[in-house]
């Protein structure tokens, strides 16, 4: 038996495929099992950013600025 495979047939199959990725994705980003890991991961572009050194004479100097 010989299946003809038409240009259509094939981008057929193709939207199916990407409509279950989709679907597969969209499934994957919204479960509430993963906002604790996607929480940790919104806040890795602070990650390398060095924390401010507060010192007591630091805060207490005033700009000489208007």
């Amino acid at each position: 038996m010989v299946i003809d495979m038409s240009t259509g047939l094939i981008r057929g199959l193709g939207t199916v495929v990407v409509f279950v990725a989709f679907v597969g994705l969209t499934l994957w980003v919204f479960n509430s099992k993963r906002n604790p890991q996607f929480a940790e991961a919104r806040l890795l572009p602070f990650a390398d950013e060095p924390q401010p050194e507060t010192t007591q004479e630091s805060a207490t100097t005033r700009s000489a600025r208007p």
